[in-house]
């Protein structure tokens, strides 16, 4: 297979790697674009907390089963054709959101459906494929490379939306983005044939995998912590969007607070890359997981715009120190675990399911929570008892016994 040599460290990676980046780095563009307006154009719609959460809840309670879906038929057939089915799925969204333009509130589990099912056949053959084709040594390449892709994107996504936006009258710009968006899905669709070939075969075991957990701690462990994970990103999803909307009325700010926090996250995700160690991976995480918590009290009770500004600065800092190491450490994990080769699409699937269970516990007490109190007094409330959870993540991870 073509080789082509990295400037980190030496290392040696292959065309498959360099493609797997591509269609990465075309869908962090694609989603940086977008994905934050979605939720800011449907809260312009019908501004109501409630029907932004129920959007969100179809997205993750269609993600999980999908996941299921998709891991059988990645057994089925060729995972780089999973990939393509979700990136479709992904383009069906943005046409369903032109198509419905202004009346797209009135069509929020269908939307909602759509992303989930692209994002779930989407990211399952995408975490198989970075296990297959990463090894050990060059994981954190990888994982730091891919993070520096998409604050790449997210340096130039959020900042060209909210200008073209702004420059329209009605929702003109929004159409124009949804439709940029659209292209660049079509792009990673083709850049996916040059990807070779990966066929499967063999019994789907999902059971077996996840009933692991019992004799497997560090299995367990990670499990949980993804858990914890889907907990704290269920909400704050949605929630800080709209909250930097709310206090600007503008979406070129919007925008910019997007470009400062993913530039922020293309530095760190970049000195991660070159710096993190293996033998320094959970305290690196640990630090980051910490900050993440400790950033909540910049905005909890008082999210001025100057405020989010340095929210996103700081958690720019952390996601990648939290991040890079988490990553790595997961797919080390799996692939330590019994039957890894044969059955690491039902490790994948497994890890997914509990990421998706936590987003889907913490959008249904949002909902809950919305409705028994005024939302300004719950939302802050919950984003501090959401955002601990990866810092709990990092926490219950130091407990791994790693070779």
């Amino acid at each position: 297979m073509l080789k082509l040599k990295n400037l980190y460290n030496g290392m040696d990676i292959t065309k498959d790697l360099i493609l797997l980046l591509v269609v990465g780095g075309l869908y962090s563009l694609s989603i940086a674009l977008s994905n934050t307006f979605v939720n800011v154009y449907l809260w312009k719609q019908s501004g109501s907390y409630l029907d932004l959460a129920i959007y969100n809840l179809a997205v993750v309670v269609m993600q999980p089963i999908t996941f299921l879906l998709a891991g059988r038929l990645a057994k089925k057939i060729d995972r780089v054709i999973v990939l393509r089915i979700g990136v479709i799925f992904l383009a069906l969204f943005f046409i369903a959101v032109l198509f419905f333009g202004e009346k797209a509130d009135d069509y929020l589990v269908v939307l909602g459906g759509l992303l989930g099912i692209g994002y779930g056949f989407y990211w399952l053959a995408f975490n198989v494929l970075t296990f297959e084709i990463t090894e050990p040594e060059t994981r954190d390449f990888f994982n730091g490379f891919m993070g520096a892709l998409s604050s790449s994107g997210g340096i130039i996504g959020p900042i060209t939306a909210g200008f073209i936006i702004t420059r329209f009258t009605s929702n003109t710009g929004y159409t124009i983005i949804f439709a940029i968006s659209l292209v660049l899905f079509s792009a990673a669709v083709v850049t996916s044939f040059f990807l070779q070939r990966r066929p499967s075969s063999g019994q789907y075991l999902f059971v077996k995998v996840f009933q692991e957990r019992k004799r497997n701690k560090n299995w367990k462990l990670i499990t949980n912590a993804h858990l914890l994970q889907g907990i704290r990103e269920g909400t704050f999803v949605f929630v800080i969007s709209v909250y930097l909307f709310i206090a600007t009325k503008n979406e070129l700010a919007l925008g910019t607070y997007g470009m400062i926090h993913a530039g922020t996250a293309f530095i760190m995700y970049s000195i991660a890359t070159k710096f993190i160690k293996k033998d320094k991976r959970k305290k690196v995480m640990m630090v980051g997981g910490v900050i993440l918590y400790a950033a909540i009290f910049l905005i909890f009770n008082d999210p001025t715009y100057i405020r989010l500004l340095i929210y996103g600065v700081v958690i720019g800092i952390a996601y990648p120190l939290m991040l890079v190491p988490y990553s790595s450490i997961t797919y080390d994990v799996i692939g330590k675990s019994r039957d890894a080769a044969e059955m690491r699409i039902e490790y994948v699937v497994v890890k997914e399911l509990f990421l998706n269970s936590g987003r889907v516990i913490s959008i249904i007490l949002f909902i809950i929570a919305i409705n028994l109190i005024n939302p300004t007094t719950a939302i802050p409330a919950l984003l501090l008892i959401f955002g601990i959870g990866h810092t709990l993540a990092a926490l219950l991870l130091q407990k791994l016994e790693l070779n």
